[in-house]
């Protein structure tokens, strides 16, 4: 039976390939001084940033630099930023790159009027925010993590080896999102097939949970089937407007908390894939990829008539004559195929984890009941090793 629930989601997207045009729309909701959230400096490569600069001009807009966001921010980077919003007494936070600049600011958006240590209530103790919140505007670069429409932020401390997410309420959700597939075309390939790969696992993450006949099931699939057609074709020409598009729209209805609705979700792939960035500070969508395959092969028995679903209507795996095991393992096996050949990491030694580390990983990967096995600590350790 679906579950209870109620859905708000307060982000506006502008979606074409001139929506930056739509900046000049929102600019004027927000007071003078606008703190410029960006990551290496690519932007200013690719002529985003001087786009970006010439709009906030025009509207009058003071503009307080914020770069080297880095594609795991800091709580470093976060306490820098939170200073750099005090001082100039900051009225807009816009985030200009991929989910890692959208995460860290809506981190800063919850911590400049917060009087406790941000990483601890938020990342720790995982409190909500009791003070007033600085609104956040996204231009999105990169497709992927689904930031720019959900209230999802996630900090790394490398001092204690932890990258923890906080789902913050739709309080915290940027109130503007401009999104120009055409802005994701000079990514490299590896980040555009990380990005990739972290949308297909966000929905992955939310489908394998639950054993009723649930709405959300058959949106996860047609969503799936979406960003494997696209996949295909972008990595031949990463330039295709229609498979970057779709790319991009995917990737923000992944996780904008509209699938998740009705369901317990499962989120042990990013569990993993989180505790091996925190000790690697590998590629977000890499790490996902490493972890995924061993872990679904483990808990597919315990949800074996999900995972058959799976190979039928996501893969279109025939199932005639054919056990429910073997329908199974043969749409995982079709996952993998597709995986490597869109040139995803498949093990996490490639990413820089050892097995000296495994079970430093797994003290540190948080333990999810929503899924169709609760692991222990042992069932980590092998997962991982298997991962290696």
């Amino acid at each position: 039976m679906l579950g209870n629930f109620s859905y708000c989601n307060e982000t506006k997207i502008y979606f074409c390939d001139d929506s930056l045009k739509y900046l000049n729309d929102e600019l004027p909701k927000y007071g003078k001084n606008v703190q410029l959230i960006y990551g290496g400096g690519s932007i200013k490569k690719n002529g985003i940033y001087d786009a970006v600069v010439d709009i906030l001009k025009k509207n009058g807009k003071n503009v307080i630099e914020d770069a080297g966001v880095m594609p795991n921010p800091t709580v470093e980077k976060l306490n820098e930023g939170v200073k750099i919003a005090r001082e100039n007494k900051v009225d807009l936070l816009l985030a200009v790159g991929g989910g890692s600049c959208c995460d860290y600011a809506k981190a800063v958006a919850v911590s400049v009027n917060c009087d406790d240590d941000p990483w601890q209530k938020y990342f720790i103790r995982f409190e909500e925010p009791t003070c007033k919140i600085l609104p956040v505007g996204c231009i999105l670069t990169m497709a992927g993590t689904g930031s720019e429409m959900n209230g999802g932020a996630v900090i790394s401390n490398h001092a204690t080896n932890q990258k923890i997410g906080h789902v913050f309420g739709a309080e915290v959700m940027p109130k503007f999102s401009i999104l120009n597939p055409k802005f994701t075309f000079s990514l490299p390939k590896r980040q555009m097939v990380a990005g990739i790969y972290d949308i297909f696992n966000h929905i992955c993450e939310q489908y394998f949970s639950g054993t009723d006949d649930n709405t959300s099931d058959y949106l996860a699939e047609a969503l799936m089937k979406s960003v494997i057609h696209s996949s295909l074709i972008a990595v031949e020409n990463p330039e295709d407007y229609e498979a970057r598009s779709n790319i991009m729209w995917s990737a923000t209805w992944a996780l904008n908390t509209l699938i998740a609705k009705g369901k317990t979700t499962d989120w042990m792939v990013h569990m993993l894939g989180q505790a091996v960035g925190a000790y690697t500070d590998a590629t977000h969508g890499m790490t996902l990829a490493a972890v995924s395959l061993p872990y679904y092969r483990y808990i597919m028995p315990y949800g074996l008539a999900k995972f058959k679903r799976f190979a039928t209507e996501v893969w279109s795996i025939d199932a005639k004559g054919k056990s429910d095991e073997q329908v199974a393992e043969e749409g995982l096996q079709t996952m993998e195929n597709w995986m490597k050949k869109i040139g995803l990491t498949m093990n996490i030694s490639e990413l820089g984890a050892t097995a000296d580390m495994i079970e430093g990983i797994a003290d540190k990967t948080f333990i999810l009941t929503g899924g169709y096995k609760v692991l222990n600590r042992d069932e980590i350790i092998n997962i991982l090793k298997a991962s290696l």
